[in-house]
């Protein structure tokens, strides 16, 4: 996805140089902001896949469709209202846009992204989110080929070693997923292929035409194509059997509450990409579906086998490569174990700027909590009500 918006993290320390001194971002004001962008980013996320999975799912609004193409109607109608009273789509300005453009770019590319966004809502059917999550990890894999197919990129032998083994991984996740449904495992995947040559498009056509848009702006222009594409698919398929008193069982409000909470996570994530570098947001994503796995393990109880952990690690390792390449994976391994050395050495304070002790600080605090919310989870995963065992061995290797 191109944005106009997107910045690194060397351009906003340069701007900051030149700005006076009265009027910089304070170390600790900037490291809490940034936190701030990252932390709601993932809460928003979050929710959003948690309560799609909470109404198609345990409430039994079983219309994913319907409610995709009702996610996209409030997007077309909050994207309109933002545009006539804000200046967050003013970038809008500089695209040139004809009927010839219009047709070429922007419908074929809605077209993919309303196919993604019904496959990504009707899995919710058949599969968990955790599963759901692990099967993800294979979209960098549909998305090198797709840009391989397109000639957007020269296939090489360490990208297909590096695709062997996020396939490897979740393949094993998926032979250790208990309840696997193929029509869930296909919609997936469709979703994924979908999402793919979304982004493959974007990077050939609206980038041939100078058409760089950030997020927002793009679902500017998507939402009324993908809100038509999808009410088209939904005439013949669930529009017959939807009743109004499926939707008042929900309840309305709870259905406006989740399409915005779909429009909020549109909102912050223009914000995050502005904020931070492609690097922070790849691993703020890859731990985001980490922890997804685990909210969702205790919220619905989903077991989770040891070959499918195995085998998401695997994907995940792969998918960490894919993402940062070696050279930035020794980097930032180099970065952690001088960053350890300096919190397990000298406490005293002289070198250190209050920025770079609130930053550690909050680094720590984050760890400790991810690892303590990990031993949770896995307690509450294996716990025996009947025998009182916290910790039962054989539920980790899918005899359960």
């Amino acid at each position: 996805m191109s944005s106009t918006g997107q910045s690194s993290s060397f351009d906003m320390d340069n701007e900051e140089r030149r700005m006076p001194a009265g009027k910089r971002e304070q170390p600790v004001a900037k490291t809490l902001t940034t936190a701030m962008y990252i932390s709601l980013w993932i809460f928003i996320s979050n929710c959003t896949i948690l309560f799609n999975k909470w109404l198609i799912d345990t409430q039994g609004f079983r219309f994913p469709i319907l409610l995709t193409c009702w996610h996209l109607v409030f997007a077309t109608i909050a994207t309109q209202i933002l545009a006539r009273t804000t200046s967050l789509l003013d970038s809008r300005k500089n695209i040139t846009l004809t009927p010839r453009i219009y047709c070429r770019t922007i419908l074929p590319i809605g077209i993919f992204y309303s196919g993604s966004l019904v496959c990504s809502n009707v899995v919710y059917l058949y599969l968990s989110v955790p599963f759901i999550q692990m099967l993800k990890a294979a979209a960098p894999v549909a998305v090198l080929f797709t840009s391989w197919a397109w000639r957007v990129a020269e296939p090489s032998l360490s990208s297909f070693l590096n695709v062997l083994w996020i396939v490897a991984g979740v393949a094993l996740a998926s032979v250790g997923e208990i309840h696997f449904s193929f029509i869930g495992f296909m919609y997936q995947m469709g979703g994924i292929v979908f999402e793919a040559v979304r982004i493959i498009m974007i990077q050939v056509l609206l980038s041939g035409d100078g058409m760089k848009m950030d997020p927002l702006v793009g679902l500017y222009y998507f939402a009324p194509v993908c809100a038509a594409m999808n009410f088209l698919v939904a005439v013949p398929s669930e529009l017959p059997k939807f009743t109004w008193a499926a939707a008042s069982n929900v309840g309305f409000g709870m259905l406006i509450l989740n399409a915005s909470i779909a429009f909020m996570l549109n909102v912050t994530s223009v914000f995050l990409i502005g904020r931070t570098s492609g690097l922070v947001m790849t691993l703020t994503g890859i731990f985001k579906n980490i922890l997804l796995i685990l909210v969702s393990i205790l919220i619905w109880n989903t077991k989770i086998t040891f070959m499918q952990t195995v085998g998401y690690a695997i994907a995940l390792a792969g998918l960490t490569y894919y993402s940062l390449g070696y050279e930035q994976i020794i980097k930032l391994f180099h970065t952690s174990v001088a960053w350890t050395a300096g919190m397990l050495g000298s406490s005293s304070a002289q070198g250190r700027s209050t920025g770079s002790l609130a930053t550690r600080r909050c680094i720590l605090i984050t760890a400790l909590a991810f690892f303590g919310l990990f031993i949770v989870v896995a307690a509450l995963q294996h716990y025996d009500p009947s025998t009182k065992q916290m910790l039962k061995l054989p539920a980790w290797f899918g005899t359960e």
